[in-house]
């Protein structure tokens, strides 16, 4: 399938922005009339765990870099995401760092000589544990959509994997296939 072939709504937030162009997140969130933005509440080497480890070709307990975020619409919490990389990617980089990253760090990723050309989502639904319902503002009764996404460059490795979670009532997700 070429990649004209595939339409989804993680499709911005795997591309590269040009020079000038806002993040992804704040393009959308300004696209709904709202004001997207993050806080990065970790950053830096971290231990894999045994489901990243799969996702990105290392052993359990590897080093990896980690960010972790709070992703906010209009000041709402709405995503809990933490995005690994292979530290022999990342290790050195602003992605070991608290500070935003010009264009994201998709663009930063291809600055650095690694670009993605293939992704593998899973999405699941589940009820959130007690951290996820207090940070994303959770009833007791609201699930949530987890969303396992790994980047993989020409060579097919692994260069990134996100762990998303979010409030299913507040997310759309969409995927276009042509068929043929």
């Amino acid at each position: 399938m070429s990649d004209s072939a595939w339409v989804s709504t993680s499709m911005p937030y795997l591309t590269p922005r040009e020079k000038g162009q806002p993040d992804a997140w704040g393009e959308e969130a300004a696209s709904r009339s709202g004001k997207g933005s993050q806080r990065i509440v970790h950053a830096g080497e971290a231990p894999a765990p045994e489901e990243v480890a799969a996702l990105i070709g290392v052993a359990p307990g590897e080093p990896v870099v980690v960010r972790r975020r709070v992703i906010e619409l209009d000041g709402v919490p709405c995503e809990l995401t933490d995005t690994y990389y292979p530290a022999e990617i990342a290790r050195g980089t602003r992605l070991a760092g608290t500070g935003k990253i010009r264009g994201g760090a998709v663009t930063l990723l291809a600055e650095l000589g690694h670009v993605g050309v293939r992704v593998r989502e899973d999405v699941t639904a589940r009820m959130p544990t007690a951290d996820e319902r207090e940070a994303l503002r959770l009833g007791g009764d609201e699930p949530v959509l987890r969303l396992n996404r790994v980047t993989l460059d020409a060579d097919d490795r692994p260069i990134q994997a996100d762990m998303m979670v979010m409030p299913a009532h507040r997310q759309r997700l969409r995927y276009e296939i042509r068929i043929g």
